[in-house]
């Protein structure tokens, strides 16, 4: 009897082509659509074409299900999704840090939730449509691995994933490009083949999460307090609308007129203050990780080399790592970064092998 795999299906492409592939190898494919959020609830639909989380998105997956031969479910983790990703989502802008929601859904949601849905499905294996490897290492973990399409590749959101969920996932787009996977869709006649992507956080449609933050806490009877921008020597340079609306980097929509370009250098919550600077403030030797999760075998030495990743498309820089803690680090770089931005993800690299990740917690 072949093993049943439980596919996480968005409506999209990747997931549809993942689903086919393994139908192909012999798996018993179950397909299911999670339904995370609605329009009504976040707002900013721009696209009007039921990208996602929308009865035309739960369509295309059946559609892509009925061809391949697999049935399908629809999953409600609304209330899941907006308790653990978008309320993170809102507080961590409020404690002056930039989230990676797609990270924090990763884990505590698709990894979890997911998971306990194969249980009861009576599933072995949950699949996903990510550009990445999962692999058995020498020493018995589990280990992730940068997908052959540069432009595509997602591990730098798997870091949170635990052994026990790694060891039950399959991804089998990490072996293609992207063109790859849109002419495999398209040979087999499947909807998804053209359909449009998207790389926005997916409740935020527009790009827009300044209109976002207002609006969520305006719903919930919640506002942001106005303060000052201030220069690195205090003096005060104009005003904000609330510290969540910046972001470390961030250069247009300041308001302050200076003969030189500014950039927010940091947020200071406790005074209700963004510090602003020049360009060259924002270059920072070394960070503070917490909340650490080794995806591989834990490291042993007292320090050591690896390549390391502050935001999803930063091209990977060297450094020195110092353990701490089980799940603690400094990362010291060989050249200076810029903008390193707390609440963002650091992962670690050995080469194209993921060591692990964890979040930015301070700036030294």
């Amino acid at each position: 009897m072949s093993a049943r795999v439980l596919v996480a299906m968005s409506g999209g492409v990747d997931s549809s082509v993942a689903a086919l592939l393994l139908k192909e190898e012999g798996y018993t494919v179950i397909g299911a659509h999670m339904k995370l959020w609605d329009y009504v609830d976040v707002g900013g639909d721009i696209h009007k074409d039921g990208r996602c989380c929308t009865i035309d998105s739960i369509t295309d997956c059946r559609f892509v299900c009925d061809a391949i031969g697999a049935p399908f479910y629809v999953l409600n983790l609304s209330a899941e999704f907006r308790e653990t990703v978008i309320e993170n989502f809102v507080s961590e802008y409020r404690a002056g840090r930039t989230p990676n929601p797609c990270v924090r859904c990763n884990s505590e949601v698709k990894w979890d939730a997911f998971l306990k849905k194969a249980d009861e499905l009576g599933c072995e294996y949950i699949a996903t449509g990510h550009y990445a490897f999962i692999e058995r290492g020498e020493e018995g973990t589990y280990r992730i691995r940068k997908g052959v399409d540069q432009t595509r590749d997602q591990s730098y959101v798997l870091w949170g994933v635990s052994q026990d969920a790694l060891k039950r996932t399959l991804m089998p787009l990490g072996r293609l490009l992207k063109s790859e996977v849109r002419e495999i869709a398209a040979r087999h006649g499947l909807r998804t083949a053209t359909k449009p992507e998207s790389r926005e956080i997916c409740f935020v449609a527009d790009d827009d999460y300044r209109r976002f933050l207002s609006e969520y806490e305006a719903h919930r009877g919640r506002s942001f307090e106005p303060g000052d921008i201030v220069g690195e020597d205090g003096s005060v340079l104009g005003r904000h609308n609330g510290t969540a609306f910046y972001t470390i980097g961030q250069r247009k929509g300041l308001g302050v007129t200076s003969p030189r370009p500014l950039y927010v250098q940091r947020i200071d919550v406790g005074s209700n203050q963004v510090i602003v600077g020049e360009e060259d403030s924002l270059y920072r030797g070394e960070l503070l990780a917490e909340r650490i999760n080794w995806t591989g075998k834990k490291p042993t030495a007292d320090t050591f080399d690896a390549e390391v990743k502050i935001r999803y498309l930063h091209a990977p820089a060297r450094a020195r790592l110092v353990p701490l803690t089980a799940h603690s680090a400094r990362v010291i770089f060989v050249e200076k970064q810029r903008a390193v931005t707390p609440g963002q993800s650091v992962v670690f690299y050995d080469g194209d092998v993921v060591l692990g990740g964890g979040l930015i917690a301070n700036i030294p």
